[in-house]
């Protein structure tokens, strides 16, 4: 999905208040368990509804990553931010078909099965992510898809998954027969699972995406809960983010309208907005003015899903900037950007 020099994405050229230390406390010490409803009373969140783990939901769900960038502490990310979801980047292809956490860490019994453990102790819960910027992919790898869906449905059976996020970009990206695969493949896991919660995650220009994954999808039948796009590296001769997001995404929302047939509302509900905070590839600054200007145009339209890489980055830098990920680049305190989207109220 996203950019940097050693970094996972390589994306094609071209609320609620804070938690208080009480209610954090709580959810701590309080394990929900993820496909359960939060009913009001005890240890209940604010604003939390029947079969939700309350909010904000899992519309925010910024990316953690374990194989790179000196990972934080999630829990502590939570504690400080009320965010209660994690995008977990990513799964890969372990050689045959074989879903493994960056194509090398083994789905239950290590590092990443313990950070899903801890987030849903706190109370959280997360959405696995497949693809991203540099695989070996699962799509490319599987040989068909309903090797593809069955690779999904290891996962989603491994961790009792209610969400999970196909991040299709780069070569994949740029091949009609791998993007058949994944929609196929979709499908077959949505046939097999009605609750689980489809996100697709997709490279975008300056105006907005591309149409042929979309209309790939529309035309299969294929209905995902939401079309994410990833608008920067847009060559770097933006200097205004926020209004360069909101130009893709309304790029995106007139994709879905002609695709699938959707009204306006429609289509922003079944669009997100994966962007990136700090310094991107192509060296775009994005701030968090221009979060919380996406973040207003997002909960407006009460998009699907409003997320960014990363977690590891939501820090600033102690000397130097380094394309390590390890933070933004621009001026912030931990979380900054975080606490930017969960305050959007999604």
């Amino acid at each position: 999905m996203h950019h940097h020099s050693g970094s996972p994405f390589r994306p094609r050229a071209a609320a609620l208040a804070l938690c208080s230390a009480l209610v954090c406390a709580a959810l701590v010490a309080t394990a929900v368990p993820p496909a359960s409803a939060t009913a009001p009373g005890a240890g209940a969140v604010p604003g939390a509804a029947a079969g939700a783990l309350g909010s904000p939901g899992m519309a925010v769900a910024p990316y953690f990553y374990n194989g790179w960038g000196d990972p934080p502490d999630p829990v502590a990310v939570m504690r400080a931010t009320g965010v209660r979801w994690f995008s977990m980047a990513f799964v890969l292809d372990g050689g045959g078909c074989d879903p493994q956490w960056d194509g090398t860490r083994p789905l239950t019994g290590g590092v990443d099965q313990a950070t899903v453990d801890a987030v849903r102790a706190a109370g959280g819960d997360v959405i696995p992510s497949f693809g991203g910027g540099r695989g070996p992919y699962l799509e490319t790898g599987c040989p068909d898809a309903a090797a593809l869906a069955a690779a999904y449905l290891r996962v989603i059976d491994a961790y009792g998954l209610r969400a999970i996020d196909v991040d299709i970009e780069g070569a994949p990206y740029a091949d009609a027969g791998v993007r058949r695969k994944v929609v196929d493949a979709l499908k077959t896991v949505k046939a097999d699972d009605p609750g689980i919660v489809e996100y697709v995650t997709f490279p975008s220009g300056g105006d907005g995406p591309d149409a042929p994954l979309v209309e790939q999808a529309a035309a299969a039948g294929l209905r995902p809960d939401g079309w994410s796009i990833m608008p920067f590296d847009f060559g770097g001769t933006e200097h205004d983010m926020g209004a360069a997001t909101i130009r893709a995404a309304e790029g995106l929302a007139r994709v879905l309208r002609s695709a699938y047939g959707y009204d306006a509302d429609d289509a922003y509900h079944h669009m997100g907005i994966s962007s990136e905070n700090g310094v991107t590839g192509d060296g775009e600054a994005i701030t968090q003015v221009d979060f919380r200007t996406v973040a207003a145009y997002a909960a407006r339209h009460r998009i699907a899903r409003l997320t960014f890489w990363s977690v590891n980055r939501d820090r600033p830098c102690h000397g130097a900037y380094r394309t390590d990920d390890t933070c933004s680049g621009v001026a912030q305190r931990d979380w900054d950007f975080t606490k930017v989207l969960v305050d959007s109220g999604l």
